[in-house]
């Protein structure tokens, strides 16, 4: 588990450099989405749901008010979905639902992010 947390935090360190043009407008960061998301590491690689994952879903969800921001969480998601070995593509399209939120958008390494409004 620990040399997955260190994968995930250079995979998000990669996002926050890729996404910093973004943040300057305004954009979520990777840093954000990093801390909200951290709780469901487990879940996306095949443990129990745990209340804080959903906590963060709901606070991301929360944090992510504008089209630019949506979009930002999406690619730093979609980067970490490719990086980080054994995800569950199914535990994290289910996420949304499991959690009783609607998010505009898959994580998964297909997600078209630009196309999330």
């Amino acid at each position: 588990m620990a040399a997955a947390m260190f994968k995930l935090a250079c995979v998000l360190f990669a996002c926050m450099v890729v996404v910093a043009p973004y943040a300057a407008e305004g954009a979520i960061s990777c840093g954000t989405v990093t801390t909200q998301m951290a709780p469901c590491l487990g879940y996306l690689t095949g443990s129990n749901l745990q209340p804080s994952c959903c906590a963060g879903v709901e606070s991301l969800l929360a944090a992510a008010t504008t089209t630019e921001d949506r979009q930002a969480a999406c690619n730093c998601l979609k980067s970490a979905s490719t990086s980080i070995p054994g995800i569950n593509y199914d535990n994290a399209a289910s996420l949304p639902s499991k959690c009783g939120v609607n998010i505009p958008y898959e994580i998964s390494p297909n997600t078209d992010c630009t196309q999330v409004q």
